[in-house]
């Protein structure tokens, strides 16, 4: 089976938990025999190959006369973007404004009209909505260079794309949602995403949820029909190099860490409140914030406000090595997520043997049986916990020893072999 992915990130170049499943799919894909072409907006080169075939979509160049563009074009317009786009603008307008703004030249060959490449950044900037649907328009020509029995696409930034793959190719598409508006945002949902994630939903002929918990969501916000639905869990890496971790802890103190965004949905208020309650009884203790976001300043202030600066360190966004290293040095690991569709971050501390404390509002406590379980609002429930793991010796050692055991068994080969049932059940829907 050879399979067409669209991503938005792949490792190392990621920002989080988005592109480390991108790869563990891939590579548990890859076990089961199944051959993944893995396009991403902007490609930098070191990228595992072994793993998967990577096309940089800034390398692609289409041609503007294939009819397939006029027929996307209409069906994109809805989209805001922050481009030379103006209302009630049709397709040839667009492509005369595009080549005017690019060159003062009047009298230019066919070719250089029609022909162009997109220059992708890959990131999440403020003209992010026009590069998702500029990158649907090169996954047109991607589905028809290269050969592919279906199409799969990686949460909604690539949904537009996997649609567009999907009418160049006429190949099933299966969705993968990692995360919805309602998880990123609460319920002052963006509606122009919104309306991207529901017309990714009722194109695909497939669609797969990181959780029971985002089912539900797909289910009942998007109007899906639940029988389109399955539920497919994340799984994690083993650690890889241990030789090259070295960890060097030059205080007393235990730590105790958050590692993530730092934004709305991950709860990061609610972790600098428990860690006010946890320092009343014993500050004996370091929490770490590891991560970037909108609500670092707003984290930074609050700390600053409770008095607890010297207890408390921010290090900033880690990937890679770094993670694990932070790992290792944590004797504690707390994700007080509001929304969490699934959450790998628990799973790879449990995986350096780290207990964990986790929301019930995560998707992975549906799996997770050696983990203690709060709901993010409760604070003292939280700080209690937290409490326990680093004053009880009995509790800390079984959770840090089950729950390794317990990770160990969620690999991805396992989660591929969940994939390719559902690729198959849309395969037959052809």
């Amino acid at each position: 089976m050879k399979v067409l992915m669209f991503g938005w990130e792949f490792p190392p170049h990621i920002t989080g938990g988005l592109g480390t499943a991108s790869y563990g799919l891939a590579k548990g894909l890859l076990k089961q025999g199944v051959e993944v072409v893995f396009v991403v907006p902007k490609a930098y080169g070191d990228e595992d190959q072994t793993v998967a075939k990577i096309v940089n979509a800034s390398d692609i160049e289409i041609d503007y006369r294939n009819t397939i563009y006029q027929t996307y074009w209409r069906n994109l317009t809805y989209i805001e973007v922050g481009s030379n786009l103006v209302p009630y603008m049709g397709f040839e307008d667009y492509l005369r404004l595009e080549s005017k703004s690019e060159s003062e030249t009047e009298h230019i060959d066919a070719d250089m009209f029609y022909k162009r490449k997109f220059s992708f950044s890959g990131k999440y900037q403020s003209n992010l909505m026009d590069e998702v649907k500029q990158y649907a328009m090169v996954a047109c020509t991607i589905a028809q260079q290269y050969d592919h029995d279906l199409i799969h696409a990686h949460d909604w930034l690539c949904y537009e794309a996997g649609i567009a793959a999907k009418a160049a190719s006429g190949k099933p598409l299966v969705i993968h949602v990692h995360a919805t508006e309602f998880d990123r945002s609460g319920e002052n949902v963006n509606q122009v995403v919104y309306d991207i994630e529901r017309r990714g939903m009722l194109a695909a002929d497939k669609i797969m949820t990181v959780s029971n918990l985002t089912r539900q969501i797909v289910i009942e916000r998007y109007g899906i029909d639940p029988k389109k639905v399955h539920t497919v869990y994340n799984a994690v890496e083993p650690i890889e190099n241990k030789k090259q971790i070295v960890v060097s802890k030059n205080f007393k103190e235990k730590v105790v860490t958050f590692l993530g965004r730092i934004t709305f949905q991950k709860g990061p208020e609610y972790f600098v409140e428990a860690a006010h309650r946890v320092l009343q009884k014993d500050d004996n203790v370091r929490f770490v914030m590891a991560g970037s976001g909108d609500l670092l300043n707003k984290a930074v202030r609050r700390v600053a406000e409770l008095g607890i600066g010297t207890k408390f360190h921010f290090t900033g966004f880690l990937k890679g090595l770094d993670v694990d290293r932070m790992f290792m040095m944590s004797d504690v690991y707390v994700m007080p997520s509001i929304s969490e569709p699934f959450g790998i971050s628990p799973l790879e501390a449990m995986r350096a043997h780290v207990p964990v404390v986790i929301s019930n509002q995560s998707g992975c406590s549906e799996i997770l049986h050696y983990a203690l379980k709060v709901d993010f609002w409760d604070i003292d429930a939280m700080a209690n916990s937290i409490y326990a793991l680093l004053h009880y010796d009995t509790l800390h050692k079984l959770f840090s020893e089950k729950g390794a055991e317990e990770v160990d068994s969620l690999k991805w080969e396992n989660a591929a072999l969940n994939n390719i049932k559902i690729y198959k059940k849309a395969l037959t829907l052809k």
